[in-house]
């Protein structure tokens, strides 16, 4: 989708209005997750519908200038989706979602794509939420070799997705990527760890990563439950962190890092990333390695 991002004093009561000292316009949604898995060398691939129009072409330009090839052919009966982004001081981010090209994926288009053992297909809580796509995308997963991985974050609609929908999606998930909240609703516990623990070994997935705001992360793997710290930040917009996070962790598990690492390396991005304005502020992998030079921090098992 097309990001539209106003900073903002505070929210306007009903009827009023708000300056906005700032704003942006950028390609939002799947794109921040891809760009930052891009800025730390892996190849990413956009599997989906971009439509036509103006918004369109926003995305298509930097779709090319991260080097994100497109493998679905566009069709030109409607434009991609906005989401208006409302972005006040501490950061906090309100968002109001106008859909569009993005949900006409067709099964036919997923399934002409070739996938292989190495690949990471990455899946967002909005590829399910919504019922033109929900159907198309879970049975899709379903058909996907095990060689394949499948990264799943449900993202802050988790509770407005079809039972039946995300427990397939859970179902054949590798790795689980969610915020705290999600992973409280999803599992019913409080505690992060036992959160992830529990959805771990209730969906059978090789890896949960819970991100937990400026305390970092905690992950559960086939290592046992690692804990992560976060780093000192200065917080000018959240919008599109979890992206990054999910990005980095993506592109360095991909890549062999060890689960440490990636989790350190991810917590770095974000923290780099929220320092600026805009959903697509992954740092590259050598601002990362400096941040972690200059704030080193250790992995801890709870």
């Amino acid at each position: 989708m097309i990001d539209f991002t106003l900073m903002i004093t505070a929210l306007p009561e009903p009827g009023g209005d708000s300056l906005s000292s700032r704003r942006l316009v950028s390609a939002g949604g799947g794109f921040n997750m891809m760009s930052a898995a891009r800025r730390q060398g892996l190849e990413a691939l956009y599997l989906g519908q971009l439509g036509a129009g103006p918004f369109a072409d926003i995305a298509r330009d930097l779709l090319g200038a991260e080097g994100i090839e497109v493998l679905v052919a566009a069709r030109d009966e409607l434009d991609l989706g906005v989401c208006v982004v409302l972005v006040d001081q501490t950061g906090e981010r309100t968002f109001v979602t106008s859909s569009g090209a993005e949900l006409t994926i067709r099964s036919e288009e997923l399934s002409a794509t070739s996938l292989g053992a190495r690949d990471v297909v990455y899946v967002s809580g909005y590829n399910v939420v919504y019922p033109q796509v929900a159907d198309i995308v879970s049975e899709w997963l379903g058909t996907l070799a095990p060689e394949v991985v499948v990264a799943f974050d449900p993202g802050p609609r988790a509770a407005d997705i079809e039972p039946t929908i995300i427990a397939t999606v859970l179902r054949r998930t590798d790795w689980l990527l969610a915020n705290a909240r999600e992973a409280r609703l999803l599992s019913g516990d409080e505690d992060v760890a036992d959160c992830a623990r529990t959805l771990r070994e209730r969906w059978n997935c090789d890896r949960v990563v819970v991100r937990d705001g400026k305390n970092g992360c905690v992950s559960v793997g086939r290592e046992g439950t690692l804990r992560a710290p976060g780093f000192r930040a200065v917080v000018v917009d959240t919008n599109g962190a979890g992206d990054v996070h999910n990005g980095v962790v993506i592109a360095e598990l991909a890549r062999g890092t060890s689960p440490l690492e990636s989790l350190l390396r991810a917590n770095a991005a974000a923290a780099i990333a929220i320092a600026s304005l805009g959903p697509a502020t992954c740092p590259p992998r050598e601002a990362v390695d400096a941040l972690l030079l200059a704030q080193p921090r250790s992995v801890t098992r709870p």
